[in-house]
């Protein structure tokens, strides 16, 4: 008996040595952020997390949610939006997007509210339906993914189709009123930096959610139409600059200031690493005054303490001139071709 007592102690230790020291399972990596995606009238229409899809329903009737969240419909001629003859527009119950005009609206006989065309084509979602024994084409809102009904191929000009929706899944907001601000376009704003090569700081800046575009270009010079090669040459006096379109509800100036600062040595004067002239010198070409607050107060307190704080920093803030686009061999092009640029030590 003691012998089975001394096994069993053994064999204890020892299973408890093995789970002690059992590596711990990696680490998942986060999933990444989704870049933002708008629309051609410059909605934001990311699509919505589950979590933030629930958060919104939390706002919905019964109804509603079985309409909207469940694919249900509503009763024909019941909908309070059918007979609706105000000029306005249709915004998704759910989550705002903005789906119809009343200029498309119609009346089609089928007891739904009809549309011939949705405010934006990227707005809507279609998708293939064939529950009920029926071949038919489900629509949804592209932002929330909420049912908002069906389309066919039987409306009126000039596109033929009618999309038959219902009430429930809409709100109408009247010409005059206030949209929700949800239901607004995004108020783009527009950033220029020079920082050595134009290709790195194009493709480093295009990657940032909240950027909707990045141009390569030219500024600060006495050319008034600039070529590559004039500018190469290091004569013109331009820097060679990146335009960047951003939408500021996603991403602030401060961070495409600190992000500048990552991709570029902004102690170097007029060159950067191998490239040097003054075409290659760091400038942030301020389009306000907020900008250009932000951007003074950003080097002083990166002069102080920051990652360059022990060199002197070289890089100049001034009033942006006149942009001028690169030639279209420049655009995109380490998307384009491969490749990157190494990040400063």
């Amino acid at each position: 008996m003691l012998i089975h007592k001394a096994l069993a102690t053994i064999i204890i230790a020892g299973l408890s040595f093995i789970t002690t020291t059992c590596p711990a399972a990696p680490e998942q990596p986060k999933p990444e952020t989704p870049k933002p995606m708008y629309s051609a009238t410059g909605h934001n229409i990311t699509p919505l997390t589950q979590a933030q899809i629930q958060e919104h329903a939390k706002g919905l009737t019964q109804e509603e949610t079985r309409i909207i969240l469940n694919k249900g419909t509503e009763p024909a001629f019941c909908g309070n939006l059918t007979d609706n003859h105000l000029q306005g527009t249709y915004i998704c119950k759910l989550c705002k997007l903005p789906l119809f005009k009343s200029d498309a609206k119609f009346i089609s006989g089928s007891g739904w509210p009809s549309f011939f065309q949705p405010v934006d084509p990227d707005h809507v979602v279609e998708k293939p339906d064939n529950t009920l024994g029926m071949k038919r084409t489900e629509i949804l809102c592209a932002r929330c993914a909420g049912h908002l009904g069906h389309v066919f191929p039987d409306g009126p000009p000039p596109t033929g189709r009618r999309f038959c929706v219902n009430s429930l899944s809409l709100s109408f907001i009247e010409n005059g009123h206030e949209m929700p601000d949800q239901a607004k376009p995004a108020q783009f704003k527009t950033a220029y930096f020079a920082g050595g090569c134009f290709w790195s700081v194009e493709d480093t800046f295009a990657k940032l959610p909240g950027v909707i575009d990045a141009v390569s270009g030219y500024q600060g010079g006495n050319d008034d139409s600039p070529t590559y090669k004039e500018v190469s040459s290091g004569t013109t006096g331009h820097a060679e600059s990146v335009m960047l379109t951003y939408d500021p509800a996603v991403i602030s100036y401060q961070q495409l200031l600190e992000h500048f600062f990552k991709i570029h040595n902004p102690t170097q004067g007029n060159r950067q690493g191998p490239d040097i002239g003054p075409q290659y010198r760091s400038v942030i070409f301020t389009t306000d005054e907020e900008q250009h607050k932000l951007a003074k107060a950003f080097i002083e307190a990166q002069q102080k303490e920051g990652k360059w704080s022990d060199r002197k920093i070289t890089t100049e803030i001034m009033q942006a001139p006149k942009f001028y686009k690169a030639e279209d061999y420049h655009q995109d092009y380490h998307a384009r071709h491969g490749g990157a640029c190494a990040i400063p030590d």
